[in-house]
This record gives C-alpha cells, sequence and structure tokens, in this order.
C-alpha cells in the first residue's frame, strides 16, 4: 500500500506513540480494553449510552487498524498505519466513524421499514461486532461485511493521500465482489462458530467460578483473557480472511 496517507496528513510525527510499552506485542488490547470499559459505562447509563457506546466504536476502528497493519505485512502487502502517530490514527478512525454509523442508521431504517424492526437495532452494531460478538446470526455477518467495507475505506484512503471516501470503498466493494463477498460469507461462518465456541467457554468459566476455591483476583483475570482472547482472536480472523480475499481479488480479478 501506498504512504501517501502519512504524508498527507498534516499533523507531524515526532515519536512512536502507540507502542503502549508492555502491550506493544499486542497493539490492539489497550484499545479493547478502553472499548469493553466504555460499553459498560453506556449500557450502565441510559444518559451516556450514545457517547459511550461512539468512542467504544472508535476504540474498536483504532484495534483494528492496529491488527490490519500487522495482517497485511503478514500477508506480504506494505501499509502506512503503522508510520502514523497516534493523534493521526484517531483522526482518521473519527473522519471512517461518522461515515461507517451513517451506514449502520440507513441499514437500519430500512431495514424497519420494511417490516423487520425486530432485527433492524442489531445492524446499529456493525462496528462493536468486529471484536465483541454479536447476539444474531445475521448480525455477524452484517459486522463480516462492515469490516469489508472499513478495510476497503482505509485501502482507498492510503492511495489518495488520505482522503476518506465512503462511495469509492463502496465501489470498490462492488469492483472485488466475488473475492470479498466469498470472504465475508467465510467470515461470517466463522463468526458464528466463534459465538457458539465463546458461549460454550463463558459457560464453562460460570461453572468453575460456582466450584472453585481460588481467589477472586484469578476468577477476574481468567474472565478478562477471556473476554480479550476472543476480541482480539475475532479481529485476527477477520483482518487474516479480508485481506486474503482482497489479494486474491486483486491478483485474479473480481
Amino acid at each position: 500500500m501506498s504512504v501517501a496517507l502519512r504524508q498527507q496528513l498534516s499533523l507531524r510525527k515526532t515519536r512512536p506513540e502507540t507502542s503502549f510499552g508492555p502491550f506493544r506485542p499486542l497493539p490492539a488490547l489497550p484499545w479493547l480494553i478502553m472499548a469493553a470499559a466504555l460499553r459498560i459505562v453506556g449500557y450502565g447509563n441510559l444518559g451516556l449510552i450514545v457517547p459511550a457506546l461512539a468512542l467504544a466504536n472508535a476504540c474498536v476502528l483504532l484495534a483494528f487498524f492496529a491488527t490490519a497493519r500487522d495482517s497485511i505485512q503478514a500477508s506480504g502487502g506494505r501499509s502506512s498505519l503503522g508510520e502514523l502517530t497516534l493523534a493521526e490514527q484517531i483522526r482518521l478512525s473519527l473522519s471512517i466513524l461518522w461515515r461507517i454509523v451513517l451506514v449502520m442508521i440507513v441499514a437500519a431504517l430500512g431495514t424497519a421499514a420494511i417490516g423487520f424492526s425486530s432485527f433492524a437495532p442489531y445492524l446499529l452494531s456493525g462496528l462493536d461486532g468486529m471484536a465483541f460478538d454479536q447476539v444474531t446470526h445475521l448480525g455477524r455477518f452484517w459486522s463480516a461485511a462492515i469490516a469489508a467495507l472499513v478495510l476497503l475505506i482505509i485501502v482507498n484512503a492510503e492511495a489518495n493521500g488520505g482522503r476518506v471516501a465512503l462511495f469509492a470503498a463502496v465501489k470498490d466493494l462492488g469492483r472485488h465482489a466475488l473475492w470479498l463477498g466469498a470472504a465475508v460469507l467465510v467470515l461470517g461462518a466463522i463468526n458464528v462458530a466463534l459465538g457458539y465456541g465463546q458461549g460454550l467457554v463463558r459457560t464453562a468459566i460460570w461453572h468453575f467460578w460456582q466450584i472453585s476455591m481460588v481467589g477472586q483476583p484469578l476468577k477476574n483475570l481468567i474472565y478478562v483473557v477471556f473476554i480479550f482472547g476472543f476480541a482480539m482472536l475475532r479481529l485476527w480472523i477477520t483482518l487474516s480472511i479480508l485481506t486474503f480475499g482482497l489479494k486474491q481479488s486483486y491478483a485474479r480479478g473480481g
């Protein structure tokens, strides 16, 4: 990918800002921790639910960026995401966020208008579902589609001097529909399987909590590893499948 994105953004890079010290081998983890904390705040206080969930979605996007950089490089590609400062990544995530939120709102309203009002609200969790489990199977496929759109927005921005263009990304999605469409279907199916797997592990942990004599700090640690382990796994699988599909589309066409 082009390095034009880094050159065009106005903020000056002075030092690496996204290593997070001991979290450096797990660059997405700090963002996922913040996203989870904001989700708790939002769902626990209805007066703060909109700003808290908006910030949580921005953190999920930043975790997506961190994972995308490593996934693209692992697949043999090049990305300038690693050259962006923390401020630049936040600026880019907010620019993408409102566009994706608009897509989700339009999709939810359209779905409600054709008679599926009970399912429509789940479409608003498309970004959140890229890292955290969705409630419905269709929602899991929707999160896979949103992740594909976000990836194409990032790729398009890198190729166009940092300009975020939703409609250009949608056009690219149509051009790469064959391979990316297959990748989204595979990813959606894997998300369904991950949902079942996460549910089984959650149940096992609950039973462990009931019968185990270990201290509460260890129980809490196990639950934290469970939550963020699945979140990082979901992001890695998402980016691995989508970057593979996009790479194959460029190589084979379609």
